[in-house]
């Protein structure tokens, strides 16, 4: 597993719990370094200790772990800048929406070798959308599922998002758009330092 997706958990959880959590995460973890380096490549079963410890010690399903990390990833200050990059996706939510089949080309191109799932988006309807993710590691769906969530606050829509699980590699994530204006949305300036 690419160091960046080992380091956003890590991130997400020293800045949503505080460094002794990350410490026990990391003993119940039973690895042997306390920090990930974001350009290493890590064995997949490491990224699945990390994961597993982070239920136990969180609390919580690994389903909504991973929903965390989405919305971390999304919505904290200081990870401003992927927030700033999926919001150059469209004016919109649902132009968002459109844009996340090129998600993994994108990240691609910053990222040769991050692996990402590859996102297909289907419309059923100008409110309802099916957003397919195809990856051998499942779990993917459910940070999306968090990813959207938080991006659509920061667009002021009003969704329901429902995971619908997943076989053979792929996840489906239902979308229904139940308010494209429900909020003003956060303020989003095309050069990172408008004010």
């Amino acid at each position: 597993m690419h160091g960046l997706i080992n380091r956003a958990i890590e991130r997400f959880v020293r800045d949503t719990y505080g460094r002794d959590t990350w410490g026990q995460l990391v003993a119940r973890a039973d690895i042997d370094f306390t920090e990930f380096e974001s350009m290493l490549t890590y064995e997949d079963e490491v990224t699945e200790q990390v994961l597993e410890a982070a239920g136990t010690v969180l609390g919580k399903p690994r389903e909504e772990v991973l929903e965390d990390i989405g919305t971390y990833l999304v919505s904290h200050p200081k990870v401003e800048a992927l927030r700033r990059l999926l919001r150059f996706g469209g004016v919109d939510f649902t132009e968002f929406l459109h844009s996340l089949d090129d998600l993994p080309g994108r990240a691609r191109l910053a990222v040769a070798n991050l692996d990402m799932p590859d996102l297909e988006l289907r419309e059923h309807g100008s409110l309802s959308f099916s957003l397919i993710c195809r990856s051998p590691k499942v779990g993917f769906g459910h940070v999306l599922i968090g990813l959207l969530r938080a991006m659509a606050d920061d667009y002021g829509a009003l969704v329901m998002l429902d995971h619908k699980g997943s076989k053979e590699g792929t996840e489906i994530i239902e979308v229904r758009l139940l308010a494209m204006e429900h909020t003003s949305g956060r303020r989003f300036e095309l050069s990172a330092g408008a004010a």
